[in-house]
């Protein structure tokens, strides 16, 4: 088990990648590209780099910046990474992103995406997330989909292996309720398509 934030994943076998989180928050960044020549904020831990000055790590932190699109976040995952694709937690909180973009669903291995405080306002497109095999903790409060009576019961039923949404515990109950959410919404939105 790792702890990173007070927030515990764990992280699949043999990957000693995991040291303390890459933390590019609070640096004005407005573009992804911007933080390829950023120098971390240094935490307790030292971060450990390899001979190509990749990091050691499958954290990290771009929050509270000025992040509006992240088409450049595969690239980005990829400079700093020794491991891109062992990307297991990721902090885009405080930012201006207005969509969950597809780039999301190519890291595989992510198990903890913070989101709160941008600015998604189209509830579907949490679905995407849904292909996501791992990913078990998610905040999204703070967005403008938060507003939605079904905020909670549409993400917890398209991202079914959720334990934690915005820093609480996904209880048994409300997946029983996400369920009969889901289904009910499905019903009558198949009988409104056979109404026309």
């Amino acid at each position: 088990m790792i702890f990173v934030m007070d927030q515990q994943f764990e992280v699949s076998e043999g990957a000693n990648m995991c040291g303390a989180p890459i933390d590019l928050s609070f640096k004005h960044i407005s573009s992804l590209a911007d933080a390829w020549t950023e120098e971390h904020n240094s935490g307790l831990r030292p971060l450990k780099r390899n001979s190509e000055k990749k990091y050691l790590s499958c954290s990290l932190r771009l929050n509270n910046n000025n992040i509006s699109e992240l088409h450049d976040l595969q690239k980005t995952v990829s400079h700093f990474l020794v491991e891109p694709s062992q990307l297991a937690w990721l902090d885009l909180s405080f930012n201006k992103i207005s969509h969950i973009d597809q780039v999301l669903c190519e890291l595989r291995d992510l198990r903890v995406l913070y989101l709160h405080g941008n600015s998604i306002y189209i509830l579907s497109e949490v679905d995407r997330l849904g292909v996501l095999p791992h990913l078990h903790t998610i905040t999204l409060h703070g967005n403008v989909i938060e507003t939605n009576k079904a905020y909670r019961n549409r993400v917890i039923s398209a991202l079914p292996r959720l334990k934690t949404m915005d820093f609480s515990a996904v209880t048994r109950q409300e997946r029983v309720m996400a369920k009969i959410w889901h289904h009910s919404n499905n019903r009558s939105r198949s009988s409104r398509e056979n109404h026309q």
